[in-house]
């Protein structure tokens, strides 16, 4: 049976006002945050095969500096899908679009927004999940932080309760 990792990335730090929603940049602390969160999936040997980003800027800008920071560690460039989907995305959605990434694809890490990137980390948790995680993403997850499930079997078969929580980290 094939394993599949997915990691959902919630995008960093934005700043506050003076743009439209979609059209936010990333804070310095959020441009911190995402080179930290780079560097920890690259040592945690969770660098993307395929990526599925949201169009808005500061999820792009995320996904550039996480990017930057792969690369930095000798990760191989992956697959990048950036998708207007994936901004006013709600759990179905984002499985849906997780469920076309072709099986020979290991890990898949998608950078989008709250609260759907919990409620797909909760909706995909299965009876074997860790349950400090489970509880972390029923909550809400902060900017930067991002959940790892591991997947038996085909992206195609991803459904509800079908994989496994294993840890919610930060920055």
């Amino acid at each position: 049976m094939t394993q599949h990792r997915l990691v959902l990335l919630r995008h960093a730090k934005a700043e506050h006002g003076g743009a439209v929603d979609h059209d936010r940049p990333l804070a310095l602390v959020g441009r911190r945050q995402a080179s930290a969160v780079g560097t920890a999936l690259a040592e945690a040997g969770l660098a993307p095969g395929s990526v599925l980003c949201s169009s808005a800027l500061r999820t792009r800008q995320t996904w550039e500096l996480v990017r930057t920071a792969l690369t930095a560690s000798g990760a191989a460039a992956p697959v990048v899908a950036v998708t207007d989907e994936l901004y006013d995305a709600g759990a179905s959605d984002v499985v849906s679009l997780v469920r076309g990434v072709p099986d020979d694809v290991g890990t898949v890490l998608v950078v989008g927004h709250e609260p759907t990137v919990s409620h797909v980390a909760a909706t995909l948790a299965g009876p074997a999940s860790d349950d400090a995680a489970v509880a972390r993403v029923r909550t809400g997850v902060p900017t930067g932080a991002w959940s790892v499930l591991e997947v038996d079997g085909s992206w195609s078969d991803l459904a509800a309760g079908s994989a496994r929580l294993t840890g919610v980290a930060t920055p």
